[in-house]
């Protein structure tokens, strides 16, 4: 099944480029490939190619984690198919929780689950820096330079890198200098390892034994992989910012053959994605024109109707001015398209003029679903609009994607539990906490408690949608897609049972808008295997005659918002509708004040959510727009 990508809008015409030139920008050379797939199967032939032609013992290192699991699968592929043998390979991992827990929650598990364990090298070839025991300081000392000497000079060392561009182990502040040593995890990265032990931050480990950035440095070549939006600004960071201890992966700047693979998500904020005129020769589109004004207007700090010829010039758009001439006139149909954007009928204004208008006026009222990955993303992304659509007359059905079960703390389990008991409903509350009691670390919840977690996640939702005047027993539709339904974090693989259940609820509905959740930061997210699941329920329902007439828009605001290049519908919200999408958001209790959201910002829910639109409507407000408390945007796919 086709990954998610928004399709290309003009850019950088690369056919011809000299590397010299497309990489101006990068102290890493950057090789930007279609999805996480494609990159995988590029890196898996370099491999595969230099393994055959190898005379001797090929010493590959690989790093732990989840990143190069498409690459191990895509290996794994290629010795099946009769393509490679791994019988003279040695691979050494970068590094080892210390000491090393069961092999469930062992950093390593991937490794040896996702390619390891299918092909055939040889168990005395794989090298992990593994001490099961707690040993006195000159045993590890020991062990450590023992490692050390046996993976210097590797041939080729592939490695993922963190979203704070850690490698391996090497976390903020490492010394390019480093060999393999122990090293004490700090707590932000104990933190993100918690998930692989049941979220216990108390039982993650709290040393482990890393390879040294120095011990990197003596391969004979380097790939790094990123994939995902989450990883842009770190990519960026790593591939054209100055070497920085606090970003440790770019202490690797200096290696004379070290390139980075990376998809159109991960890439994203690289020079030539961001201001590719500065690199080379463009395809001038209308959206792409849209995305150099408005950035042009972020570099020199003017509303679009005051740049000046001057401004293009000295920013690198020479080449807009000659293919398209007067400045102003630029300008001005940028003005007017930005302007045309804004829309307070996102359902379409009955009886108007729509020929400049995102939506149009008929049919009216129209049939809506708004896809929801988990029990809480549509307040909390487009809460504002979805009020817009509801209180407008459209027929607004909310579609919950996913339970949401895991999200919710045991405590809250037991409060509600007990709040039934005080009420009088009855008193199960000592039978939930025996399992509670029951759950044992890095094995899926009882099914029980995630039922009972799930109806509490439903429950919220419905008061939500009730809020917003809709019946929540017609319009309300929860449909537990199986690939969520692991009792885990590892989610499962989405299949053809998820994308018939979507089938169902759009065949009976049969929508004229569909709003899905575009947020990319996670390529093995949920947000992104449900919009995948949708967009292909919408493939196979392809014929269906009310799909003529149907459009699909894209929501972000959970993790970042859509560019304003890219901006084809924007909402703008009153002070009161803001004020009712945050009591809506409130309506979710078990998610308020816990803060169960990737990353490290502390705030809760609805203040990221008012952050980001009222950081568009300012936006908007600077390029010469009308000033608007809160903007909720879109992007129409088709």
């Amino acid at each position: 099944m086709k990954k998610f990508s928004l399709p290309k809008d003009g850019g950088l015409i690369e056919a011809g480029l000299p590397n010299g030139v497309k990489h101006t920008y990068e102290r890493i050379p950057a090789h930007i490939y279609e999805d996480e797939e494609v990159a995988s199967e590029r890196l898996a032939e370099k491999i595969v190619d230099a393994i055959n032609t190898n005379s001797g013992v090929y010493r590959l290192g690989l790093s732990t984690g989840s990143s190069p699991v498409g690459l191990y699968r895509e290996l794994v592929n290629r010795y099946k198919a009769g393509d490679v043998s791994f019988k003279n390979v040695e691979i050494y991992s970068i590094d080892e929780y210390y000491p090393a827990p069961a092999d469930s929650n062992s950093r390593n598990r991937r490794l040896y689950d996702e390619l390891i364990s299918q092909i055939d090298v040889k168990p005395e070839n794989v090298n992990v820096p593994k001490l099961t025991e707690l040993h006195d300081s000159t045993y590890v000392s020991e062990f450590c330079a023992s490692y050390d000497a046996k993976a210097s000079g590797l041939d080729l060392l592939v490695m993922g890198v963190g979203e704070k561009g850690q490698i391996g182990f090497n976390e903020n502040g490492a010394s390019e200098f480093s060999r393999t040593r122990t090293v004490l995890l700090p707590y932000a990265s104990r933190k993100r390892q918690a998930k692989n032990f049941a979220g216990n931050i108390e039982a993650t480990p709290r040393t482990a034994i890393a390879m040294g950035i120095s011990t990197m440095l003596s391969a004979k070549e380097i790939c790094l992989i990123a994939w995902g939006e989450d990883k842009a600004q770190v990519v960026k960071q790593i591939s054209e910012d100055p070497a920085t201890p606090t970003c440790p992966a770019s202490l690797l700047q200096k290696h004379g053959a070290i390139s980075f693979y990376v998809e159109e998500n991960s890439s994203s904020l690289l020079t030539r994605n961001v201001a590719p005129w500065l690199v080379g020769p463009c395809e001038w589109t209308p959206k792409f024109i849209r995305k150099a004004v408005v950035w042009l207007c972020e570099q020199v700090k003017k509303p679009i109707l005051k740049l000046s010829q001057g401004d293009y010039l000295s920013n690198g758009l020479g080449e807009l001015l000659e293919q398209y001439g007067s400045y102003d006139q630029i300008n001005i149909q940028v003005f007017n398209e930005l302007q045309h954007t804004i829309s307070g009928w996102p359902g379409g204004k009955p009886n108007a003029d729509d020929s400049t208008r995102p939506v149009p006026s008929t049919p009216f009222p129209k049939r809506v679903v708004i896809f929801s990955p988990h029990p809480d993303d549509d307040v909390i992304s487009m809460g504002g609009t979805f009020i817009r659509l509801a209180e407008q007359g459209h027929d607004v059905h909310v579609a919950y994607e996913t339970s949401g079960n895991v999200a919710v703390h045991d405590d809250v389990v037991l409060q509600h539990m007990d709040a039934a008991r005080e009420l009088g409903f009855g008193d199960r509350f000592d039978e939930v906490k025996e399992i509670i009691a029951s759950k044992k670390p890095g094995e899926p919840e009882p099914r029980a408690l995630l039922n009972l977690k799930g109806a509490i996640r439903r429950s919220e939702a419905k008061s939500a949608v009730r809020s917003f005047g809709l019946n929540d027993a017609t319009n309300c539709h929860f449909l537990n897609l199986p690939f969520y339904e692991t009792g885990g974090i590892k989610k499962g693989v989405r299949t053809q049972a998820d994308i018939d259940i979507i089938i169902k609820l759009l065949q009976e509905v049969q929508p004229h808008q569909i709003y899905l959740a575009g947020d990319l930061a996670d390529p093995h997210g949920t947000h992104r295997v449900c919009t995948e699941a949708v967009l292909e329920a919408l493939n196979q329902l392809e014929g269906e005659a009310w799909l003529k007439e149907c459009h699909v828009w894209l929501y972000r605001g959970a993790w970042m918002e859509w560019e304003l290049g890219k901006v084809d519908m924007a909402v703008p919200l009153s002070p009161a509708e803001v004020i009712k999408k945050r009591h809506a958001i409130y309506r979710h209790l078990s998610q308020k004040d816990i803060v169960p959201f990737p990353g490290d910002d502390p705030r809760e829910f609805w203040q990221r959510a008012e952050e980001r639109t009222q950081n568009t409507a300012r936006l908007y407000n600077e390029l010469g727009m009308a000033e608007y408390q809160a903007i909720e945007v879109f992007v129409k796919l088709f």
